[in-house]
């Protein structure tokens, strides 16, 4: 009889070869939402069995425990040395998320509380996860974490997009939505529903109508709606920095570049994949203001919408990344 919670190697990010033997002194405890770490008389349990443990999920990255603190402990109580890991091979946010996920599914239930701690959280780190995602993950109800996230506000990067359940990029507002609908249609007037409404985030019908408003002549929004102002082709303006001005918290851009430098000549990065992917990511986008500038200058008319929302994706994920490291910065000091 084996002790585990879940089959879990098939969940995106672990690695579904066979598990390795690691010793135990290299693992690092769970970074849980748990108050109470730990259940000791569980762990007696699991020791008194005569159970063959599943392998354990670990963060390769920091060798931290996803799921299977009690496992680990159990093992330890037996006199052995080792155990049976699987790794997940994702970002230290993403395995926080999974832990989240595989203690709401199984073994010792998260409390109420405990899962709006790690909703909060998520928030921070997947803002532009959709209420339901996050609910989903956490075993909240979506206006659970719809209130967590009005009454953080503050604290949590804004998007104008959501990641639903199903991994579909969404716009918050439908009218952005049905912006984004015609100007796919101007670029390609002969795609079908399906294609625009996978695009656009919307449902068949929704479409159906842009485009029929479209042929009429109209706008693709309809007149009066809250959210609805402004025709396709003419999206709002970027905002203009007046010269000398920078929001608060922003990193000069002569120290960014100056950072950009130092760790291109850092030869730990050079020496790991995903060192080096971040490197190709920062050198493909040191850009001065002026070229980022003359870039939303140049777009077509038709593209802007389009550009809009990966541009913003993107804002929230590299604010999530640095939300983390200014978290681990905090924690080294």
């Amino acid at each position: 009889m084996t002790a585990t919670g879940n089959s879990t190697f098939a969940m995106p990010g672990i690695d579904p070869s066979a598990p390795r033997r690691v010793p135990l002194d290299a693992l690092k405890p769970s970074d849980s939402p748990r108050a109470q770490r730990q259940d000791e008389e569980h762990v007696r349990k699991l020791a008194d069995s005569d159970w063959e443990f599943d392998p354990i999920l670990v963060h390769r990255g920091t060798m931290r425990v996803i799921d299977g603190m009690h496992r680990l402990s159990a093992t330890a109580l037996r006199g052995r040395r080792e155990i049976a890991v699987r790794f997940f091979d994702g970002s230290e946010a993403d395995a926080y998320v999974l832990s989240v996920q595989l203690n709401v599914r199984h073994g010792l239930p998260l409390t109420p509380a405990e899962r709006r701690l790690a909703a909060g959280r998520i928030l921070r780190s997947h803002p532009h996860w959709s209420d339901r995602a996050i609910a989903e993950r956490t075993g909240l109800s979506g206006k659970t974490v719809g209130k967590l996230r009005r009454s953080a506000s503050a604290e949590i990067p804004q998007s104008h997009t959501r990641v639903g359940r199903d991994g579909t990029v969404r716009p918050l507002s439908s009218a952005e939505g049905r912006r984004i609908a015609a100007a796919l249609l101007a670029e390609d007037p002969g795609a079908s529903l399906r294609e625009l409404a996978r695009g656009a985030g919307l449902s068949t019908g929704t479409v159906r109508d842009v485009r029929d408003r479209l042929r009429r002549g109209e706008s693709p929004v309809p007149q009066g709606r809250r959210d609805g102002a402004g025709p396709a082709t003419v999206p709002p303006q970027l905002p203009r920095q007046r010269t000398g001005e920078r929001p608060a918290g922003e990193v000069p851009s002569d120290l960014a570049t100056t950072a950009v430098q130092k760790l291109v000549r850092d030869p730990a990065l050079k020496a790991t994949d995903s060192g080096r992917l971040l490197l190709r990511v920062l050198l493909a986008t040191e850009l001065t203001p002026d070229q980022w500038e003359r870039i939303a200058d140049a777009l077509p008319p038709h593209s802007v919408p389009l550009v809009h929302v990966a541009a913003a994706r993107r804002s929230a994920e590299w604010s999530a990344l640095a939300d983390v490291l200014a978290q681990r910065a905090r924690g080294a000091a």
